[in-house]
């Protein structure tokens, strides 16, 4: 059996010591005054030796694992998967690695990842919380784990978060609606008190409401569950006609929403832009592939990402740093789905 490398080996090897070596492997070099060359020098050789780092002793000894565990919904949906590549990139800045878990939404396996990954050692985590999960947030925060939420957070709870501006995002969405001619307009949305979900049907609401289009007093909303099959949206679709027989525009909550609504639609014989305007809450990349381009909220995922992983090493490296709640704008990409003639982003 081949002998393990060492940071010995590598020293000989180069004709340093092995101090110099650790430095520039653990990349101090800057605050060890070593040159860019002797720097490259030793990387070559170790990449050249076969090295690898022991990161059982290495956390042992600094006290940090160099990794975090981001829990999101749902890794196959675009929107958590491009997040946790922004997630994943920005970790790497910072010499962590990301350990990535989907809870379904659902709280009892929310509560095992975190278990699983406490049991890891993780330095930290970035969490979108599933409903009814609070009391795991506030046992992280009690126990002094680094936590930041990420595209979703509690009322009242005092913690880190990033999210984007959900309420202002849909108001502005349903606004555009309104500015094209549109006055009949529904919502189909999860059912959930999950606070980003609330906030976006808030903005459709506040949005009518100041347009004097909330003339009754239930909103044309209707909401299916997490786990809805293409059957729920398209009865949800049909009671909102049944409604309000001249309902002439949907805003759908969420981009999964929006591609079994726009199956649906289609099923039901009903074309977009013609016979109802569609804008929808965040993007897909099977969007590009429908007949009438989709008017969109797009999130800013990228900085989200970045935020995130900024706030949560800072609070890894002062557990005692002030919490960093961020509201992040969207844009509005708007295309033919909603009836307008021409594209813009706003």
């Amino acid at each position: 059996m081949n002998k393990k490398v060492s940071i010995k080996d590598i020293a000989q090897a180069v004709g340093v010591s092995t101090a110099l070596v650790s430095y520039v492997l653990n990349n101090k070099e800057k605050e060890a005054r070593v040159g860019k060359e002797i720097a490259q020098v030793i990387r070559d050789t170790a990449a050249d030796l076969g090295y690898q780092p022991n990161q059982l002793a290495k956390s042992l000894k600094t006290g940090k694992s160099h990794t975090f565990g981001l829990i999101v919904a749902d890794i196959s949906n675009p929107f958590f998967a491009n997040l946790a590549r922004n997630v994943e990139d920005e970790a790497q800045k910072f010499n962590y690695t990301v350990l990535f878990a989907s809870a379904d939404e659902s709280p009892k396996k929310s509560q095992n990842l975190i278990n699983m990954l406490t049991e890891r050692q993780v330095d930290g985590f970035i969490i979108a919380p599933a409903e009814n999960s609070q009391n795991q947030i506030e046992a992280l925060l009690k126990n002094n784990i680094p936590l930041v939420l990420i595209d979703r957070y509690f009322k009242g709870l005092e913690t880190n978060y990033v999210v984007t501006n959900n309420y202002e995002s849909a108001y502005n969405a349903v606004s555009h609606l309104i500015k094209v001619g549109h006055k009949h307009i529904g919502m189909i949305a999860y059912k959930t008190d999950l606070v980003h979900m609330l906030e976006r049907k808030r903005g459709y609401i506040e949005a009518l409401k100041d347009h004097k289009l909330l003339k009754a007093k239930t909103p044309l909303i209707k909401t299916v569950d997490f786990d809805f099959t293409q059957d729920d949206v398209e009865a949800a679709i049909k009671a909102l006609k049944v409604q309000n027989p001249k309902m002439e525009a949907v805003f759908f909550a969420t981009n999964t929403l929006t591609l079994k609504g726009l199956k649906a639609l289609n099923n039901m014989n009903w074309k977009v832009p013609d016979d109802i305007a569609i804008v929808c809450f965040d993007e897909s990349e099977a969007f590009d592939f429908f007949y009438s381009p989709l008017t969109y909220i797009e999130q800013p995922l990228l900085e989200m990402g970045r935020k995130a992983v900024q706030v949560l090493i800072k609070n890894i490296s002062d557990k005692k740093s002030t919490h960093t709640q961020l509201s992040i704008p969207s844009k509005l990409i708007v295309r033919q789905s909603c009836g307008s003639d021409k594209a813009e982003v706003r």
